[in-house]
């Protein structure tokens, strides 16, 4: 789903500011536009604004919704295009027009008839959708509530008294990695590589983080190396990334040959220890290009590669792959609770109790959904609204169809109106993407996701948002 489908919400309630505008109402009064009409487009959006939650909810569910919300955002992103042009030409009239000619100057400037044609389409057209919520059964009112979630790429350092559960995977696995291993000879890599595999959200890269990190560890191993590769596999950049994790130094060129080299001299006759978290690429031409500096290290060095792809454990494993399961129950709730209540524990608020565990059950296990909506939850310590999330219909989602844990959509779907168009809206950019702060401000104030409020520049609100 890209970004201007999921987030209506917040675009219609941007459509209602510029509708309210003084010049573009200026310009409609000069257009006699009638008073009638726009009562319709702001009863309108009062409706498609009520029942839009519910709309969002159900449309996985059925394909009616599904049609009924393409149709509004058809039209909702149409009116917007439409008010902007008005917006501009009221400008226009104000910087170079005699005011007290204003109405005849704007007429006979432009296409009003035109204008003021595609104005009562549009309205028509938002009102017809309106009245469609009785028939699809959508109902108003069905969420107020507020969350964040926010996945950054990752790095070995790790905040150890907040990690919960995964005591047995953490002793196997270092295990593997501080004994001699008899991995597949006929592999190209002399040394031992063990893919961690696992579903998204399971605790892949946290395992990998509390082993890197682990004094046995540290002791075990002459140099070790970080490096989060995701869906971009570029050979230079991993292995530049490498290079500055094992010696904490930044290195400015994107010569491959000086990279490769400097990580060649610094794994020689070594034991080194590479965790390459989230790999996805399948190609054994890229798997080769990256190992080449390895070679010069001892071969009993060892490489952990964190996938949830099964071809991506057959192409770089030399050893079999340790596949992480579900975290146990007890685990699970004490990671919610941190989450959830934090230093201001359980004890005063004992009626969410019975409600946090079955949220907890229908997390499956995964961390990062624990996380989540625990921290989503601590915003609104309340029975009617942990309720409502524990009964909401988002849960029930096939995750393989829409390629999002459904607890992980259902955090986005309860995130405020003036914050789920912005993140979304990040979507458009590929998976990794660093964004410079100010660019990413300037870039949702452009699309008019930002509006002002008085004494608070467009500047300070988005830069509080993001």
């Amino acid at each position: 789903m890209v970004w201007w489908e999921a987030v209506l919400s917040p675009a219609l309630q941007i459509l209602f500011d510029k509708l309210a505008s003084g010049e573009i109402l200026n310009i409609l009064k000069v257009w006699n536009v009638s008073k009638l009409s726009l009562d319709k487009l702001k009863i309108s959006y009062f409706i498609n604004t009520a029942v839009l939650d519910d709309a969002e909810e159900k449309q996985y569910l059925n394909p009616a919704v599904e049609t009924w919300i393409d149709m509004l955002r058809d039209a909702v992103f149409e009116a917007e295009d439409t008010l902007d042009e008005l917006a501009t030409e009221a400008l226009r009239c104000k910087l170079e027009l005699n005011p007290q000619i204003f109405s005849q100057q704007v007429r006979s400037s432009w296409n009003f008839i035109g204008m003021k044609s595609r104005i009562e389409e549009l309205i028509t057209r938002l009102e017809y959708i309106a009245k469609q919520k009785d028939i699809l059964g959508l109902e108003s009112n069905k969420k107020s509530c507020y969350g964040k979630m926010y996945r950054a790429p990752s790095t070995p350092l790790l905040l150890g008294s907040h990690v919960y559960g995964r005591y047995t995977e953490k002793e196997e696995l270092i295990k593997l990695l501080v004994s001699d291993c008899d991995h597949d000879t006929n592999r190209v890599a002399p040394f031992c590589v063990i893919p961690l595999i696992g579903m998204g959200g399971i605790g892949k890269t946290t395992l990998a983080q509390i082993v890197y990190n682990d004094k046995r560890i540290c002791e075990a191993f002459d140099v070790k190396a970080w490096a989060w590769v995701s869906d971009d596999f570029n050979v230079t950049s991993i292995t530049r990334s490498l290079l500055e994790s094992a010696t904490a130094k930044p290195f400015d060129t994107n010569s491959l040959e000086i990279i490769q080299n400097g990580l060649k001299h610094l794994f020689s006759k070594k034991r080194f220890l590479i965790v390459l978290d989230d790999i996805w690429t399948e190609s054994w031409d890229d798997w080769n290009e990256l190992l080449i500096p390895f070679f010069e290290g001892d071969q009993t060095s060892k490489i952990i590669v964190t996938t949830r792809n099964e071809g991506v454990a057959s192409i770089t494993g030399t050893l079999a792959p340790y596949r992480l399961q579900e975290m146990p129950h007890d685990a699970c709730w004490s990671l919610f609770l941190h989450h959830a209540f934090g230093v201001r524990g359980l004890h005063m608020h004992t009626s969410l109790k019975d409600i946090g565990k079955e949220i907890v059950k229908r997390c499956k296990g995964l961390p990062l959904a624990i996380k989540t909506l625990g921290g989503m939850l601590a915003l609104k310590l309340d029975v009617a609204y942990w309720t409502q999330v524990l009964n909401s219909d988002l849960w029930d989602l096939p995750s393989k169809k829409y390629s999002v844990l459904p607890s992980l959509r259902l955090s986005y779907h309860h995130l405020p109106p003036n914050l789920k168009r912005c993140f979304a809206y990040c979507s458009i950019f590929p998976k990794g993407y660093e964004f410079n702060k100010k660019d990413l401000v300037l870039l949702w104030m452009a699309e008019g996701f930002v509006q002002p409020v008085t004494q608070i520049t467009m500047e300070e609100i988005s830069l509080c948002d993001a």
